[in-house]
């Protein structure tokens, strides 16, 4: 398909060097660095020929062990899931309270919200937050009106009276046993937007620095255009919001180019001319997108999977298609946030590779919800505190529905383990424990690993049968010869 885009013809040697796949030698050292500056003393990652990059046990680990515990490079939220969960912008941690949780989600609810589709309503919920409610003091003070609302059955949805949802958003209604499961209180984001919340300063600050800053739409944004940008996400909300991630991925690169210029213009002296610079901008720009050069890639609208329900005959329209939604993804953002000095990255051509390698390499995002842990709690309590706790707790959780429990839900690339090679038979797999409650990728073996053995995990359901397995399979480029398939085959 040739491009639509002008920039991929204006800068194609460019786009060219940017896509280059790194050498061994890079990618050896990148992760080294990465591994040493993470503390990381149980894996190595090596490449080989037949391969490519793999991660490797540093020391024995036992069945059940912690093998690695990997900080996404870059992560969204899904826009539907936020109005389930309040979860910090950075790390995804919960925040606010269990009353917090639960009222947010419960106004929405009545409101009919099904998805992030109107910014004000998240700045309505922030004020509702932040002020108080005095009308509504007499639910407090013995929950007499929530006990009329108790249902006979915690699959029936009752409403609740007036005022409970926005004195449960306040904090003027107490939970029952909820300063058991405290979380950290919501930092709003400096620059005004009223949708980004953190559970730190410093996760507020790392958010800012990383990419934040050019994808807020509040006053302090510095991005081009608020409209354009409010633009953007409206289409990738209606579209697909893997769009999101990309954008935020080209923010990142933008402000890593930034700051490595600022630092190389401080080290020249003061006759450098602006020739000298100019030639420095590709090793600068190549610099600040190493960590997305890491990536394996290829066009988004080739290797994105057919639909069930789209024709083998349809099949080039639907990739041309798929291509044709990604340029006025791409457009969009380029009215938001674009940077001359790093046109590159606005061309077609890398913005289908990285939404490629989110397809090929992303693991979906998962964090469980403190919530579903409150009534858990509340439901293993003695018969008597239980029933004094349900009358106040059971016709909120009726409220709720069967919803009640859903965890942060969002899709991210982690860069250690996008290095995981696949096996039907793995050694491995991505797993949240207990104590598991932010956004990182946790990696358990799943059965003893020796030094040195590779580590695999399933990138599909690996209870599938031999041929589904190989068709899935293909989606991510290869054929598996993994010693089950071999086994199977013949």
């Amino acid at each position: 398909m040739e491009s639509k885009c002008p920039i991929d013809k204006k800068w194609a040697s460019e786009i060219s060097s940017l896509l280059q796949p790194p050498t061994p030698v890079e990618v050896q050292e990148y992760f080294e660095g990465l591994i040493s500056s993470r503390q990381y003393t149980g894996i190595k990652v090596n490449q080989n020929s037949q391969f490519g990059k793999g991660v490797h046990a540093g020391l024995d680990f036992k069945e059940g062990e912690l093998v690695l515990k990997d900080q996404m490079l870059v992560g969204i939220q899904h826009l539907s899931n936020k109005i389930d969960c309040l979860v910090c912008s950075f790390c995804f941690r919960f925040i606010g309270s269990i009353e917090l949780q639960i009222g947010r989600k419960l106004y929405l609810q009545n409101l009919g919200v099904s998805g992030c589709d109107d910014k004000g309503i998240l700045t309505h919920i922030s004020n509702e937050i932040n002020s108080s409610n005095e009308e509504n003091d007499y639910y407090m003070k013995d929950g007499n009106d929530l006990k009329k609302c108790t249902s006979s059955s915690s699959t029936e949805k009752v409403t609740l009276p007036k005022g409970v949802v926005e004195s449960l958003m306040s904090g003027e209604l107490p939970l029952p046993h909820s300063k058991k499961f405290p979380l950290p209180s919501p930092i709003s984001c400096s620059g005004g937007c009223g949708e980004a919340y953190y559970c730190s300063k410093l996760c507020a600050e790392a958010d800012w620095e990383s990419s934040h800053s050019l994808l807020c739409t509040g006053e302090r944004s510095e991005s081009l255009s608020r409209d354009a940008l409010l633009k953007f996400i409206q289409h990738a909300d209606e579209t697909n919001d893997i769009f999101l991630l990309a954008a935020k991925t080209i923010a990142f690169t933008i402000l890593r180019y930034r700051k490595l210029k600022a630092t190389y213009r401080e080290g020249q002296n003061k006759y450098t001319d602006s020739a000298d610079l100019d030639r420095s901008r590709l090793s600068l720009l190549l610099e600040a997108w190493k960590p997305i050069s890491i990536g394996y890639k290829r066009r988004w609208w080739e290797c994105v999977s057919l639909p069930d329900d789209i024709d083998c005959s349809d099949e080039t329209a639907f990739r041309m298609e798929i291509r044709d939604l990604a340029f006025t993804s791409l457009q969009l953002l380029k009215a938001a946030i674009f940077d001359q000095e790093c046109e590159p990255l606005f061309s077609l051509e890398i913005y289908g590779n990285m939404i490629g390698m989110f397809e090929l390499n992303n693991l979906d995002l998962v964090v469980a919800s403190p919530v579903e842990d409150y009534f858990l709690y509340i439901d293993d309590l003695p018969y008597l505190e239980k029933r004094k706790a349900e009358e106040i707790t059971q016709p909120i959780l009726d409220a709720l529905g069967d919803g009640y429990s859903v965890c942060c839900q969002g899709t991210a690339f982690y860069p250690l383990q996008s290095c995981m090679n696949h096996s039907c038979c793995p050694n491995a797999r991505a797993f949240k424990r207990e104590e598991d409650r932010d956004g990182q990728a946790t990696i358990i073996a799943l059965k003893p690993i020796c030094k040195g053995e590779e580590v695999t995990i399933s990138y599909i359901e690996e209870e599938l049968p031999f041929e589904e397995r190989q068709t899935l399979l293909a989606d991510y480029g290869f054929r598996c010869r993994c010693p089950r398939c071999l086994e199977e085959e013949t």
